[in-house]
């Protein structure tokens, strides 16, 4: 398997468990008596800090990866295997991974900060790739 699709499988993967781990947390706060079901509003702030900046960090991840793999897939079904086409996916990976990471473990200025490297870095792969898939289907 090329490293773009295990890079765009390892990104889905990261979803899933960032949406586990906010439904755990709900769960807990449902089964032990701390919250109603219904105490959970789309889009509304809810729960403590920690708990929203973790319910932030899983809907920036679901936001983003459908642009990721709208990105991946067609990388792949043009059949574009450069090795910068895999080395952007999986930086952008690991910038989303650090992301999610430094977003769940503070709210700080410099949390903050390093949050906004780590998106810029997969904008920058994001843009990059973009540019490799148009670079090759402008040559095909």
């Amino acid at each position: 398997m090329s490293t773009a699709l295990v890079s765009l499988v390892w990104f889905a993967l990261w979803a899933v468990m960032l949406v586990m781990f906010v439904a755990l947390l709900r769960v807990r706060e449902v089964m032990g008596g701390r919250s109603a079901p219904n105490a959970f509003p789309s889009g509304d702030k809810h729960g403590a800090d920690a708990y929203w900046r973790i319910n932030r960090a899983q809907a920036n991840t679901v936001e983003n990866l459908p642009i990721f793999a709208a990105l991946v897939l067609s990388g792949v079904a043009a059949g574009l295997e450069t090795p910068i086409f895999g080395t952007l996916c999986a930086v952008a990976v690991f910038a989303r991974m650090a992301q999610s990471l430094i977003h769940m473990s503070s709210g700080s200025n410099m949390a903050v900060n390093l949050r906004f490297a780590a998106f810029g870095v997969q904008l920058v792969c994001f843009v990059w790739i973009g540019i490799e898939l148009l670079k090759h289907f402008y040559a095909s």
